[in-house]
C-alpha cells in the first residue's frame, strides 16, 4: 500500500508518501516550500492523521536544526 497526500499546517504544505513494508510503513515527507525531506518508519496500524502529525513535527525539527546550524557560521 502506498499513498500520497498534501497537508498544509503550521510547517507549510507537506507531501506525505507511505509505503507498506511488512508490519511497518515507510513514510517520506517533504516540505514543499524548502524541499526538506524526512523519512521514518511507523506501525502499519497508525492512523493517517497521526502519521501526518509526526511528519510535520519531524520536518519542523529538522528545519530548526538546519536553521540553527546556519546561524552558527
Amino acid at each position: 500500500m502506498s499513498g500520497l497526500s498534501g497537508n498544509s499546517g503550521a510547517a507549510g504544505e507537506i507531501i506525505v508518501e507511505t509505503q507498506r513494508v511488512g508490519a511497518s510503513l515507510r513514510v517520506a515527507a517533504v516540505d514543499v516550500a524548502t524541499g526538506v525531506e524526512v523519512v521514518f518508519q511507523a506501525p502499519a496500524s497508525a492512523s493517517r492523521v497521526a502519521i501526518e502529525r509526526l511528519a510535520a513535527s519531524k520536518l519542523r525539527y529538522v528545519m530548526s536544526k538546519a536553521h540553527g546550524a546556519k546561524d552558527q557560521h
